[in-house]
This record gives structure tokens, sequence and C-alpha cells, in this order.
């Protein structure tokens, strides 16, 4: 892909973190735990469909999906018949690095879920996840949204699909933000997540996909100009 591409790409994700800090300077995402949460706690954090099927099943799928990528690499199948070993080996392994990005994140963070928040029968208050360091009083580490990450880990796809098939590559990224954007809802409906968590995760599989694929463009055209012959010297007159 042109630099040009990639600039505009570069644009697009610093709209969207432009995006992402104003959703939460809104204050919306206690707006939208409200619209399901009660005193006693949030009624779907029990619903059977959305944790046997949107939590436990979509994750295990997720990890089915991520095997399969890695066998791809040497059995392809579909359109990654049309990549590059190399190529196939960039999709599986960024999809595992924004797994490990998102838990990473996860780790560090001070941030309950809101089904912790004692507005919400718990016992934590609520805290900005920026406020790094600072107790909320609940148990922390939900941040950003771990289960939505099963989806969003393979927008990173776009890349690499782009350089053989804009078509798959726009279908490979709907599907994966599609999904990822419905396992969030459903941890949101059970007070797993605040919407905030959802889209931050998205924006960091997205940012994960992004730097791997201009980390190896750059390798690969390094390469490519130490491999090309010298240009002959002209004789002097």
């Amino acid at each position: 892909m042109t630099r040009t591409t990639n600039l505009r790409l570069g644009a697009l994700t610093l709209l969207a973190l432009v995006a992402l800090m104003t959703w939460d300077a809104s204050g919306g995402d206690l707006l939208l735990a409200r619209l399901v949460g009660t005193p006693m706690g949030f009624p779907w954090r029990e619903n059977p469909f959305l944790v046997h099927v949107m939590h436990a099943g979509a994750r295990d799928l997720s990890w089915l999906l991520v095997i399969g990528l890695f066998v791809a690499i040497r059995w392809p199948l579909g359109v990654l018949r049309k990549l590059a070993t190399r190529e196939r080996v960039q999709l599986a392994a960024t999809v595992l690095a924004s797994v490990l990005a998102v838990s990473l994140i996860k780790h560090f963070s001070d941030t309950s879920c809101p089904w912790d928040l004692k507005e919400f029968g718990g016992v934590a208050r609520y805290v900005s996840h920026w406020s790094w360091g600072v107790d909320d009083g609940g148990a922390g580490g939900c941040f950003p949204a771990g289960h939505a990450s099963a989806a969003f880990a393979y927008v990173g796809g776009y890349f690499v699909l782009r350089r053989v098939s804009a078509r798959a590559a726009f279908i490979w990224l709907g599907v994966a933000v599609v999904a990822g954007l419905a396992l969030g809802l459903s941890q949101q409906l059970r007070g797993a997540h605040y919407m905030s968590h959802t889209l931050w995760t998205a924006w960091v599989c997205w940012v994960v996909g992004f730097a791997i694929d201009v980390a190896v463009t750059h390798r690969e055209r390094r390469q490519q100009n130490l491999l090309e012959p010298s240009a002959p010297l002209h004789a002097r007159s």
C-alpha cells in the first residue's frame, strides 16, 4: 500500500481517537449503564443466552479461529491462498498480538465493571478509567473490554488482505467490527462493561494491526532496496 493510503488511515485513526476522548468526556457511559442497570444489579447479568452463547461460546469460537489461522499458515483456504506465507504469518500474529495488548492493559487497570458500582448494588464508586492509580474500591481490571477483543482482534486482517483483495479486506473488517460491537453490547447488557470499554478495545486492536503492518511493510521495502542491484557507473568523459 502507498504511503498516501497509510497517511489517510493514520488521520482517520487520530480522528477516531478524538471521537473516543469526546465520548469519555460526555458521561455517556453511566447514562447507558443506567438504562439497563438497577439498584439491585443488572437483570440480564445471568441471562443464559448472553452467558453461554455470547460470552463463553463466542470466546471459544474465537480461539478456534485463532488456531485455524495458524494452521492456515501451512494449509491456507479460500482467500488466504492468495496471501504469501509471510502475510499469513502476519495475519495470525496480528490477531494474537491484539488480544495480548488488550489483556495487558486490563491487567494494569484499576477500573471496575459497572456491576461493581454502589449505584448498581456493588461496592465501588465511579472513577474514570483515565484516573490511573486511583482505586475505586472495586475489583478493577475491567478496562478495556477483553471479551469484545475476541472479535475486534481480527480487524488487523484488513491490512493484510487489502494487498490481494480490497473487497475481501472490507468484508473481513466489517464482520470483525459488527461481531465486536455485538459482543460488547452483550457484555454491557450484563453490566460487565461500559460503551467506552468496547470502543477502546476496537481502537487498540486497530492500532496494533496498523502498527504491525507499517513495520512489516517498512522492513520489506528496506530489504527490497538492499537486494536491488546498484545502478552502473557512467564512464567519465
